[in-house]
């Protein structure tokens, strides 16, 4: 049986480089680990408990919840949006955060990385993203951090999978998470 690690990323351009980022993660996770790039952020609405009422919760937010109930850990990519958080990853953290009490995202190991145009990479996003989830009962690891500065140029030609130091930190980010989603705490 393996590891499954879902896989949300904050950016919903096509052609974004977090984006990019979590389908090198795709490539790259070890032998019994399966990163799952979940589709669908764009349609959930946002987090409202009038909506969340069982028998008539949005379609997409029940494939969200279902996916986050199948991972035993969760990987996020997250840019950097006027400093803080994308909208979007936020709103799936919120969703995955109720009903109160049953938390999707509870006792799972979760790790954030990120790209972002700017000389620290996205750094406070993540930073605001790690806080949500672990409000939210997820298992930050706090340790496990990768912020790539400079995505415009340094992805402009080179996909992340083939760029070498880049595929290298994820796949040590990957395996991290890997060891702690087999963790009997974690599960």
């Amino acid at each position: 049986m393996s590891v499954q690690i879902l896989a949300l990323v904050g950016s919903l351009r096509a052609g974004s480089h977090n984006r990019q980022l979590a389908e090198a993660a795709v490539k790259l996770a070890p032998e019994g680990a399966e990163v799952e790039l979940f589709e669908g952020l764009a349609e959930i609405p946002f987090y409202n408990e009038d909506i969340d009422v069982a028998g008539s919760l949005p379609a997409a937010a029940v494939r969200l919840r279902e996916a986050a109930a199948r991972a035993d850990a969760f990987l996020l990519f997250s840019p950097e949006y006027n400093g803080t958080i994308p909208a979007v990853l936020k709103n799936a953290i919120d969703w995955l955060s109720r009903p109160y009490g049953a938390s999707a995202l509870a006792g799972k190991p979760t790790a954030v990385v990120g790209t972002a145009y700017g000389q620290f990479g996205g750094v406070w996003a993540q930073d605001e993203a790690r806080k949500a989830v672990g409000i939210a009962g997820g298992t930050v690891l706090e340790d496990v951090k990768l912020s790539i500065p400079g995505s415009v140029t340094r992805f402009a030609e080179t996909h992340p999978v083939d760029d070498a130091e880049v595929a290298a930190q994820l796949t040590e980010v990957i395996h991290t998470l890997f060891g702690h989603a087999g963790t009997p705490s974690a599960v």
